[in-house]
């Protein structure tokens, strides 16, 4: 893929979800996350796993409903760690961490969509929270120092980088040792067939830009982390057949969570 079929990809990513963050559309128009359309996003959250009390303690609008699944469930934050979500889009995630860190605790919230930062920053202005920063920049090219953080969580975000190994190694190098990953995102089965491949709303709805779980790996290991844990989710079917509905794409993608550590 050359450079400016890269940025084809980039650009038309980054309108899905500022059309998403602006109400152009709803994540059930374009966007990774969708349940049917009858559901609100809190109800699709309820879907992937958050409770109740995850989607009503989160200031109005941060839940738009994009996800595949729930990286709170499996990152275990503590009292007074640093958070650093890859792609934050409306600060769910982030507002549901910066309560599990407490005062003593930050969380950053990272996205490349400008909308999306702008609303993110307006609901914590709005919820007076004060643990929470967001920044924008791509997840290849993170805007913090290096050792800078102790848990690294994302939701169905990883899939949509052109460069996954850079991501990953991105990942690495702000993680402070002991660091840890906490990560839900979207793989592959089985290989995709060539029309979802070039079809650019596909990429947008985490289909066509996902790997598998052998690729993930690798590219971990590769760049440095251990105690690799990557578990699909069959169960995930049920859902992900709504995002591009008629599709069939669930014979193709999974729900995954996708753990490991920086040693």
């Amino acid at each position: 893929m050359n450079t400016l079929e890269k940025d084809k990809i980039r650009q038309a990513v980054r309108k899905t979800y500022a059309d998403v963050a602006t109400g152009v559309t709803d994540s059930c128009e374009s966007g990774c996350g969708c349940d049917t359309v009858n559901l609100s996003a809190g109800d699709m959250s309820v879907n992937l796993g958050y409770t109740k009390d995850d989607v009503s303690g989160v200031p109005d609008g941060a839940n738009m409903g994009l996800g595949c699944g729930n990286p709170q469930a499996i990152a275990s934050l503590k009292a007074g760690e640093t958070v650093l979500d890859l792609g934050s889009g409306g600060g769910f995630d982030c507002f549901l961490a910066s309560r599990a860190v407490g005062d003593t605790g930050q969380v950053i919230g990272v996205d490349m969509t400008p909308e999306m930062i702008s609303k993110a920053r307006h609901n914590a202005v709005k919820a007076d929270v004060n643990n929470v920063e967001f920044r924008l920049g791509e997840i290849e090219y993170l805007p913090l120092a290096d050792h800078a953080v102790d848990v690294i969580i994302s939701n169905c975000v990883i899939n949509l980088s052109l460069d996954k190994t850079r991501t990953y190694q991105e990942a690495f190098r702000v993680l402070r040792k002991g660091g840890r990953l906490a990560i839900s995102d979207v793989v592959i089965t089985v290989p995709l067939p060539d029309s979802m491949l070039n079809d650019l709303k596909h990429y947008s709805a985490c289909v066509s830009g996902a790997i598998s779980v052998d690729e993930i790996r690798s590219i971990l290991e590769e760049a440095g982390f251990t105690d690799i844990r990557i578990q699909s989710k069959d169960e995930s079917r049920d859902f992900i057949r709504e995002w591009i509905p008629g599709s069939k794409i669930e014979d193709y993608v999974l729900s995954a969570t996708i753990e490991a550590i920086k040693p």
